[in-house]
């Protein structure tokens, strides 16, 4: 069974207390986050991170306040999640070979990286059995992602402390309405 590990959105805008868009508590996350994505480097699992990379005037910001700008300190993965060989596919790329890389970076500009037209291109390289999912925000980022693997018909586990919501009764529902659906709970793999 092949598995791939989805880190979502772990950025520093989101992260920290200081970040544009912070998430209430996420820093707590970040040593979680990265326990998981050197799981998946010592087991030979490939990390695919999902990373805003937003315009200075991205229509986004109407919905939300600014954040992820692309080339900014906040759009930036801690240095903790970030894996040797890794291979960073920006918006713009139209196809990169991905099949030796230990982690994938995908840039999106929507909350939802299944509308990112990387995306597809990149689960059909991976060609995964199975979906290992955490990061930020659980009601919003992790949500779309959680819904979008759903319809893959794979294996799927959301790893509970390794994500973190806006709210607690968002992050509630959200893995209600998961489980519900047929997804897995799990805890970070040691």
């Amino acid at each position: 069974m092949t598995t791939v590990f989805v880190d979502v959105d772990t950025q520093m805008d989101f992260l920290l207390p200081s970040g544009a868009l912070y998430v209430p508590g996420a820093e707590k996350r970040i040593a979680a986050i990265s326990r998981m994505n050197r799981y998946a480097l010592q087991h030979g699992i490939t990390v695919l991170s999902t990373m805003d990379a937003h315009a200075e005037n991205d229509p986004e910001f109407r919905h939300w306040p600014p954040h992820c700008v692309a080339g900014t300190l906040g759009q930036r993965k801690p240095e903790s999640t970030l894996l040797p060989g890794l291979v960073h596919w920006r918006y713009r790329h139209r196809d990169l070979d991905i099949r030796s890389a230990s982690q994938v970076i995908i840039e999106k500009v929507t909350t939802n990286c299944f509308e990112c037209p990387n995306f597809e291109p990149i689960l059909s390289q991976l060609n995964a059995d199975r979906y290992v999912i955490y990061g930020v925000a659980t009601e919003v980022c992790v949500k779309f992602a959680l819904q979008g693997f759903l319809q893959t018909g794979k294996k799927l586990e959301l790893v509970l402390d390794a994500i973190q919501a806006l709210t607690p009764e968002g992050e509630e529902r959200t893995i209600r309405e998961f489980q519900a659906a047929g997804g897995g709970i799990s805890t970070t793999f040691a």
